[in-house]
């Protein structure tokens, strides 16, 4: 089963909570074992010290001072003269023989299990000559007692630790992530139905504040190439509508009623000709999508100029506009495909010999990392206000002045362009138009 964030960290909080109070409850307990064990180490020797002090010592021996209770001593102390028990609680017999095995290793402490004793020997000593041994002796019973309820109730303290935060956890990480879970969703029912919806919570002063922008930006990004992509879609849809419609209508024409065969000739020469047109523009688009998925290609930006310019001859003709490229000095390598290239070079040519009276001149230089074609008519130029205007789909100039076309040549160029990081831009001029197309060199 898999886990939410939640539930996980949740685990994680937990786990981790019960490992460092489960240290420190083995830590509390080791230490206060520790410290009980100390306390009755040091109860059976001050024990042991006090009746030693009571003893009278003679070069005899060892003799207890008389006290009213001596004949029935219950303190749990031995008193040894030599090997002979001269005071002896009332005790089991197996106490007994540990305590005359005590008194045989002096200045050692010595347990009895089953009575649950701790014993501790100290030798009398009288003129530098050992007399005999007191052994005392000491319960651990209230000890284990106090170990046995400290480890139970620490136990529960930390049951009851744990539990609390848990449940703090729980409650903080359900606080802290609502707001997240709440975005998501929303903007997963934005993306899918209105991506003009943000969460604008303003400038990021936090994690989900920085979150939100994020995710704004993100719905930016996606709404502005669905834009494009729309945009994209109409704009080749038009593309490849005209030459399409060409086709169809010469073809119907030719079809409608019988011909000379130089008029068929001539028809079958308008259909290929904007067939070819439908495959240059698919081949350039071909080479646009291979280009944005990292197949770059490479073209000699004069082939491609040269080119443009035999694809523009027929309107050019039409127009009896002249056509000429300025060749460059030496060869220049352009970092994209060939076919591409064509494509974007191709409309805005085109667009020159539209609008040129006479001439139009096409030239190509290396402007650092890029290669600069240039192209130059000598017609009414392009209105200041319109020399973004003119690249918008379907829009046409005031120089247009009722010239054939539907505006869609120059749009496509420069989103071709810019799909290889190029750009397409109209330039002042003092007179005639002015075209600046920058494609990367390889």
């Amino acid at each position: 089963m898999r886990l939410g964030l939640r539930r996980r960290l949740l685990l994680v909080v937990a786990t981790t909570v019960t490992l460092a109070i489960c240290a420190l409850v083995a830590a509390f307990n080791v230490l206060l074992d520790d410290a009980l064990m100390r306390d009755a180490n040091t109860l059976v020797r001050t024990r042991a010290a006090a009746e030693l002090a009571t003893l009278q010592l003679s070069p005899g021996g060892v003799r207890e001072a008389e006290s009213p209770d001596s004949a029935a001593p219950t303190t749990g102390i031995w008193v040894f003269s030599g090997t002979r028990a001269i005071e002896a609680p009332h005790a089991a017999p197996s106490v007994h023989a540990a305590a005359r095995a005590a008194a045989a290793v002096p200045f050692s402490y010595h347990e009895v299990p089953r009575a649950d004793l701790r014993l501790y020997a100290v030798p009398v000593v009288f003129q530098g000559r050992r007399l005999g041994t007191v052994v005392a002796a000491t319960s651990l019973a209230p000890y284990e007692d106090s170990r046995r309820t400290a480890l139970i109730g620490s136990l529960v303290f930390a049951g009851f630790v744990l539990a609390i935060v848990a449940a703090a956890a729980w409650w903080l990480l359900s606080r802290a992530l609502e707001p997240v879970v709440r975005m998501t969703r929303q903007a997963a029912a934005w993306s899918e139905r209105d991506l003009d919806k943000r969460f604008s919570l303003g400038e990021p002063t936090d994690e989900l504040t920085e979150l939100a922008a994020t995710l704004d930006g993100l719905l930016d990004r996606l709404a502005s190439t669905l834009r494009h992509e729309q945009r994209f879609s109409a704009e080749l849809s038009h593309e490849l509508r005209t030459p399409l419609a060409r086709v169809t209508g010469e073809a119907e024409l030719a079809l409608r009623r019988e011909r000379s065969p130089e008029q068929y000739r001539a028809a079958l020469e308008v259909v290929l000709r904007n067939a070819r047109q439908l495959a240059r523009t698919i081949d350039a688009l071909v080479a646009a999508a291979r280009h944005e998925l990292g197949s770059a290609g490479s073209a000699d930006a004069e082939e491609v100029a040269s080119e443009a310019i035999d694809a523009c001859t027929a309107v050019a003709g039409q127009r009896k506009v002249s056509l000429t490229l300025a060749r460059p000095g030496r060869p220049i390598r352009l970092g994209l495909d060939h076919d591409l290239a064509e494509r974007i070079l191709q409309p805005v040519v085109e667009n020159a010999c539209r609008y040129g009276s006479s001439a139009v001149v096409v030239s190509v230089e290396q402007a650092g990392d890029d290669v600069a074609f240039a192209v130059e008519d000598d017609g009414p130029g392009i209105d200041p206000g319109e020399r973004e205007a003119i690249f918008e789909p379907g829009r046409r100039g005031t120089a247009a002045n009722g010239a054939t076309g539907a505006g869609l040549g120059l749009a496509l160029a420069r989103r071709l362009a810019r799909s290889a990081h190029g750009e397409v831009e109209a330039l002042d001029g003092q007179a005639g138009g002015r075209f600046r197309i920058t494609l990367p060199r390889a």
